[in-house]
């Protein structure tokens, strides 16, 4: 198979383009593979857009973003929390999960729903 590559001004690859018969396969979705998903009771909970991008610009969990979004210190959360600084720190880490009593503790600092700080 041949593509050609379509650069941008610095030689970095935006498209490619294919021949159809290759675009026709790739695209044909009885070739896709199904893959079944699981509900769970965060389906349907969105979060605000500014809270998605501290995520992603600050690296932080989700719950940290929520902090932050806020305007809050982990000094000052914890405290409204009456927690140690260095707990909420451990409940911040990026792949924390937290339990459900606590997203509920901080969903009422944080003004927000429990199902919100589940990520």
């Amino acid at each position: 198979m041949q593509y050609q590559y379509v650069n941008d001004q610095q030689g970095n690859p935006l498209y490619v383009l294919v021949p159809i018969a290759d675009f026709e396969r790739l695209t044909r979705s009885e070739e896709w593979e199904n893959i079944q998903t699981v509900s769970d009771e965060f389906d349907n909970v969105s979060i605000p857009n500014e809270v998605v991008n501290i995520m992603f610009d600050k690296d932080v969990s989700q719950i940290a973003a929520w902090r932050i979004y806020r305007g809050l210190t982990q000094a000052q959360a914890a405290e409204k929390a009456g927690i140690t600084q260095a707990a909420l720190s451990q409940i911040e880490r990026k792949n924390s999960r937290p339990q459900a009593q606590t997203r509920e503790q901080f969903s009422q600092i944080y003004n927000c729903l429990p199902e919100q700080l589940a990520g």
